[in-house]
């Protein structure tokens, strides 16, 4: 048992389990962008890149609000945001000057932040009705609480879900935010036109909602066989000890 005051390492050795569409290209060209860059700087750099991005990310939705040449800021920053998000880890473990809980704590714990800034800045957009961002940015934080409570008792982080991670996510938000240059509109036929990103937002909102539905399902069965309910010997004991009082 740990002593008062003190935590268990449970990242230190934790397994990444990263098998998005992109992830095999990806990790290679990120490993050769971290042999190129300048010694000067470091994962704490990118991973403050990484937010700046996102915070500017949020500011270029809310300013499409009154131009709509704010979008091309958010294209932009998604961009710059996965140059910083992406490159930080893998620069540490290429240089081998690795800080696993530094670096799981910091680089998540900004990261909730910077969809919080992303997200609030859509809800100001005029894009996306405020109740659906506040919706999706729930069932975000909801999937993000499951996912590193399982990191902390099976060891195992995954940052893909049915081929999707981050890089496939942020190219799918760049896309939506050119098209809205075009039409910010989608055709739904019978049920008339609706918000392209009201649309986008419930289909992620209701997708986040079913990982996260089979993530607990599936981790709680897992914990359930690999714990199963016996009766231990200092149960009889108790009971004998119980028997005798009365």
């Amino acid at each position: 048992m740990s002593a008062v005051g003190t935590l268990p390492d449970m990242t230190t050795h934790h397994v990444r389990v990263h098998q998005s569409v992109l992830a095999a290209a990806e990790k290679r060209l990120l490993v050769q962008m971290a042999g190129r860059l300048p010694r000067w700087i470091n994962s704490d750099h990118l991973t403050l890149i990484a937010l700046a991005a996102m915070a500017m990310a949020g500011a270029g939705y809310a300013l499409s609000r009154w131009d709509t040449r704010g979008l091309w800021l958010v294209v932009a920053a998604l961009v710059l945001n996965w140059f910083g998000d992406s490159l930080d880890g893998t620069l540490a473990r290429v240089r081998k000057v690795e800080r696993p809980r530094y670096g799981f704590y910091v680089d998540h714990v900004l990261d909730i932040v910077g969809i919080t800034l992303l997200l609030g800045g859509l809800a100001c957009s005029g894009f996306m009705t405020p109740v659906i961002a506040l919706a999706m940015l729930v069932a975000y934080l909801l999937v993000s609480g499951e996912v590193f409570l399982a990191t902390a008792v099976h060891g195992v982080f995954r940052i893909s879900f049915a081929g999707f991670g981050p890089t496939e996510l942020r190219i799918l938000l760049a896309i939506g935010t050119i098209a809205l240059f075009r039409d910010p509109h989608v055709d739904l036929g019978a049920f008339g036109r609706m918000p392209l990103f009201d649309f986008s937002g419930l289909i992620a909102t209701a997708a986040l909602a079913g990982v996260l539905a089979v993530a607990i399902c599936r981790n709680v069965i897992a914990l359930s066989k690999s714990e199963p309910r016996i009766h231990h010997e200092g149960h009889e004991e108790h009971e004998v000890i119980l028997s005798k009082c009365l």
